[in-house]
């Protein structure tokens, strides 16, 4: 068992995970996105970064390695980060988080929700490469990453931040259940 803490993230694409990986990187938190492995597949295999290829090379390594693939290709760098603190963004099954409080006895999870209105302006306003680009792509990608758990991890997050409001609440809220986390685990 290793001894950093982990605190794992999980929320539908455009809910504001970046918010809470920015509040907690602020906090003394090393890094690690799971998407990063989907992406360095897709680069592998010579394939665009768009949500299509993304997508399908999500659902093919859980078909093929197991519904655990990304979270167990997310072993190695949580173990080498420097920070004996880590978040990882990206938790999309309850298989994933099964994984990661199997490796890590200090294990937290947190998920964000905003709603689907909220999520597709956001998405559509920051024009990443894996963004949709009109709202049937963007319920595609939603029931995409429904079917492989997201909503069933979602639902047994131990914190949840609502991210419908101001930026600054959210962040005062993010600092506060890091705070519980890093309380509860200093025990």
């Amino acid at each position: 068992m290793n001894s950093k803490l982990v605190v794992c993230l999980a929320g539908m694409p455009g809910s504001g995970k970046s918010v809470v990986v920015r509040v907690a990187k602020e906090s003394g938190y090393d890094v690690v996105v799971m998407g990063d492995v989907i992406r360095k597949e897709a680069e592998r295999r010579h394939l665009p970064p768009d949500p299509a290829s993304l997508g399908r090379i999500m659902l093919e390594l859980r078909r093929t390695e197991g519904k655990a693939v990304i979270a167990k290709r997310s072993l190695p760098k949580i173990r080498k980060a420097v920070r004996s603190k880590v978040i990882v963004d990206g938790i999309r099954s309850l298989s994933e988080i099964e994984e990661f409080k199997k490796n890590f006895a200090r294990f937290s999870f947190i998920a964000v929700h905003s709603s689907p209105e909220t999520r597709f302006k956001r998405i559509y306003r920051r024009r990443r490469s894996d963004d949709p680009e009109n709202r049937e792509i963007f319920h595609e990608r939603d029931m995409r990453e429904l079917s492989v758990g997201l909503g069933d991890a979602i639902a047994m997050a131990e914190y949840i931040v609502i991210n419908e409001g101001k930026l600054e609440a959210v962040k005062d809220k993010t600092e506060k259940i890091l705070g519980r986390i890093e309380e509860k685990w200093a025990k």
